[in-house]
């Protein structure tokens, strides 16, 4: 059903490289120094607080997940719609030749999926609207799970600028009162200059937080929420097509109609050219 679930979706890799090195590109060219951006104090306060603040919303089994859904981000995909719905004619001829009971020769041959328990389901439900329900169900499960992984990610995005801005709140507030901690020592050697430049300085290093906070929700979280939620839509109407295939298997609907009727789930881009 997935041709290319093996391979590594080089889209996703190459947007994160472009993206990175964009900004350092906009960074060099704009005279500034790759290391001012390095702030060990404020990759925990955006990453640690934004999985805190994620594991309070979700439940922490979801939490848990985070790598297992990362790695699905990073896999590639090739959905076969017309190869799938080929199999489906094929398997409705065999049916409506010798029976439904013909295609439990099949099931061995089958690779583990959706598709064969369905087929399963198929041979030992009679009636068909109990079929179709005990699909859709299925089908509703799958979904779940799928939104779990999107809402992980999506929070993640909308936590990760609150929480750099939370972190430039605090560095400033210590900045602040390390500097006037200093007025209490005025003396001859009291450099204004000196201190306004530790200010500045300061002030810079607050800002790192925001930075990250933006970069990270921008560039990693929001994004892969986005191609989760794609992902998730090829594959459900990957999974209406086989269920849309089985019901007219069990309802012993002619091949030829079946065909017609599953094309129309695939985008015209998709389908094979009519000579």
């Amino acid at each position: 059903m997935d041709s290319n679930k093996g391979t590594t979706d080089l889209g996703t890799l190459i947007g994160l490289f472009a993206g990175i090195t964009i900004i350092v590109i906009g960074i060099l060219q704009s005279g500034g120094k790759l290391y001012w951006f390095v702030s060990f104090n404020s990759i925990l306060i955006v990453v640690g607080g934004t999985l805190a603040a994620t594991m309070v919303n979700l439940p922490l089994k979801a939490v848990k997940n985070l790598f297992n859904i990362l790695k699905n981000v990073f896999k590639g995909e090739d959905y076969d719609y017309v190869g799938i719905i080929n199999e489906i004619v094929e398997k409705a001829q065999k049916a409506r030749k010798d029976g439904l009971l013909s295609l439990e020769a099949d099931l061995t041959n089958m690779r583990e999926g959706f598709f064969k328990n369905g087929i399963e389901l198929a041979i030992n439900e009679r009636e068909s609207s109990r079929l179709r329900t005990f699909l859709n169900l299925e089908m509703n499960n799958i979904t779940s799970r799928h939104i779990a992984g999107q809402e992980l990610f999506l929070y993640m995005g909308s936590y990760a600028p609150a929480f750099g801005m939370l972190g430039t709140v605090l560095g400033l507030i210590v900045m602040m009162n390390n500097f006037a901690g200093g007025s209490e020592e005025i003396s001859a050697t009291y450099d204004v200059s000196e201190k306004f430049a530790q200010l500045l300085s300061g002030m810079g290093l607050a800002l790192i937080t925001t930075f990250y906070g933006v970069f990270m929700a921008n560039m990693i979280f929001l994004p892969i929420g986005g191609k989760l939620k794609r992902k998730s839509e090829n594959e459900m109407m990957l999974k209406n097509i086989v269920v849309e295939g089985i019901i007219s298997i069990h309802a012993r609907e002619h091949p030829l109609l079946i065909k017609e009727k599953l094309m129309t789930f695939v985008p015209h881009s998709l389908r094979p050219s009519e000579d």
